[in-house]
């Protein structure tokens, strides 16, 4: 009996060591460290980078799995610098705070370069260009241009430079504020809102893809140039990046990845 429990309890301890074991790599898993951390990838380091993931068609989930323009782009980038792509979502207005905080190495999420977010942040070359756009409800004849807007129900992303131009336009108060773009444009034809304001691109694509009754309206509001972030001082970042960002243009990576999300290159001035 002596010698059953001596047994018994070893094998409970050697239990209770691997199920410990298992917990601490399944935490590391789940919140991957920013910095440059090695892999299991053949030694590599990983390359961490920020997106809402509620974006489409730049980072959304689909089928359970990160997809996107922004994700697709992290990887080709990492793979030029012979790291180890991990995207990583984020809420859209806490991204450059996490960037600050080191929870990832760098935003690929759509950020405009303004200069405001430049005392925040170091930004690349830019990766893509687009514009805000007005968009509304088709059969809407009220609202033909941004001056129309005033007094009206506008959506935007929280946080973004959208909010900053539905602030010039209407009152504070009859701005509403949405974590994804799609979801203040699905909200158009319940007369929620009399306009949403939001990436060009994102609001055509969700107009090609049938997703409701919307039209864009006016001349864009601005043209942007959205660029990959980086935190202040890291100038090194920035040049190791523009550099893989260089070479996907030159050998036509970036066209392929444009290509298959919006048919055309999105980089380039239309």
């Amino acid at each position: 009996m002596k010698k059953r429990a001596k047994w018994s309890g070893i094998l409970l301890s050697t239990v209770l060591v691997g199920s410990l074991l298992l917990s601490a790599c399944g935490s590391q898993e789940s919140a991957p460290a920013a910095g440059g951390q090695a892999s299991g990838d053949g030694g590599k380091k990983d390359f961490t980078y920020a997106m809402s993931g509620v974006y489409k068609p730049f980072s959304f989930k689909e089928n359970g799995q990160l997809t996107g323009f922004d994700v697709e782009i992290g990887q080709a980038l990492a793979e030029k610098m012979g790291m180890n792509a991990v995207p990583i979502t984020n809420p859209f207005e806490t991204i450059i705070p996490g960037l600050d905080a080191k929870k990832y190495d760098a935003v690929i999420g759509s950020l405009t370069v303004t200069p405001e977010r430049q005392k925040a942040v170091l930004f690349t070359n830019p990766y893509y260009r687009s514009g805000s756009q007005v968009f509304v409800q088709e059969g809407n004849t009220t609202i033909k241009t941004k001056e129309d807007l005033k007094g009206k129900k506008i959506g935007v992303v929280k946080a973004s430079n959208y909010l900053d131009w539905a602030k010039k336009l209407t009152d504070e108060d009859k701005i509403t504020q949405y974590d994804s773009d799609i979801t203040a444009l699905l909200d158009l034809p319940t007369g929620r809102l009399d306009a949403v304001i939001t990436d060009q691109v994102v609001g055509l694509r969700f107009i090609k893809e049938g997703g409701g009754k919307v039209i864009d309206v006016g001349e864009p509001l601005s043209f942007d140039e959205q660029a990959i972030a980086v935190r202040l001082g890291d100038q090194e970042a920035v040049e190791r990046i523009n550099k893989a960002l260089d070479e996907i243009v030159k050998d036509g990576t970036y066209e392929k990845i444009s290509q298959k999300w919006f048919g055309r290159n999105i980089l380039q001035k239309q």
